[in-house]
């Protein structure tokens, strides 16, 4: 095996049988959210037909060190392959002994000229197995539409990008040496979700609770989506803290794009057709009409 990847979905529920998972949003949609829609498609599409999803945990990992963003390339501008006794150093750090040779042969070999900024935006599209696939298209689903809704089809697709983008820049600025690839597109809708915070912090979210018991609870909005944050906030200081190496949850990219999305919404769309829906004045229906 070559190394782990860095990636989780937004709550990571579906990855580590978390006991609080978001199931729909009472807040109706105004269109149907097309481009929401679409960019589900893509994260199936790409994983199902690109990604050797089916293939030996070693050609999947083959596969995220040729096309997953992976830091020490984008810091240093020049990917594995040809960074020569400093890649193979670092690769050894992260992955251990005789890392370094094995993955910049693999790299030489299969993905030569492997971009390494184009990365940084193909990772937003890789998924690391079916439940990181599964928990971030249920998020992007039950939040993605209302923040679609009410930043529109041109803005919306720009802004999911950014989102990704902001994500990377925070989990680059933590680790910018590190060599674990980074993929996942949770940093890109954890910006839907610090959107929809500000947007509409009171729309009632359908909650499914599983600890001693399983219940079903409406939350505000607000509410759980601050837990999470907090979550991904204190999850990134306690990593920072233990110094873990190898593969794992990127919890700054989270932040970095929660972060983004909840300013870019303040500044620009707070105020604009109200607060969003209260728990009162939201009728119970789709998530779109």
């Amino acid at each position: 095996m070559l190394g782990s990847a860095h990636g989780s979905a937004p709550a990571g529920a579906a990855r580590r049988g978390a006991p609080v998972i978001p199931i729909r949003d009472a807040n109706p949609t105004q269109r149907v959210p097309v481009v929401t829609i679409a960019l589900i498609a893509v994260n199936i599409a790409v994983f199902l037909l690109w990604q050797p999803s089916f293939g030996t945990e070693q050609e999947q990992q083959a596969f995220y060190f040729c096309h997953a963003e992976i830091p020490w390339e984008v810091s240093h501008q020049e990917n594995l392959a040809q960074g020569g006794l400093e890649a193979q150093a670092a690769l050894d750090t992260d992955l251990g002994p005789g890392a370094g040779v094995a993955v910049q042969t693999l790299q030489q070999q299969e993905c030569p000229n492997k971009s390494w900024w184009l990365s940084v935006f193909v990772a937003m599209f890789l998924h690391g197995g079916w439940f990181h696939l599964a928990g971030n298209m249920l998020f992007l689903w039950i939040f993605g539409n209302n923040v679609e809704d009410r930043l529109g089809y041109v803005v919306y697709p720009l802004f999911y990008v950014l989102g990704g983008l902001a994500a990377s820049a925070l989990q680059l600025a933590i680790a910018p040496n590190s060599t674990i690839p980074s993929l996942g597109a949770s940093g890109a809708i954890g910006g839907v979700l610090g959107a929809y915070i500000v947007l509409f912090p009171h729309a009632r979210v359908t909650t499914l609770i599983i600890f001693f018991f399983i219940t079903v609870i409406e939350v505000p909005a607000g509410v759980i989506l601050a837990i999470w944050f907090v979550l991904q906030l204190f999850s990134g200081v306690g990593q920072l803290a233990s110094e873990v190496s190898g593969g794992g949850v990127a919890y700054w990219a989270h932040v970095g794009g929660f972060a983004f999305g909840a300013l870019v919404a303040w500044l620009f769309y707070r105020g604009r057709r109200g607060a969003g829906p209260t728990l009162t004045e939201v009728p119970r229906g789709p998530d779109f009409v």
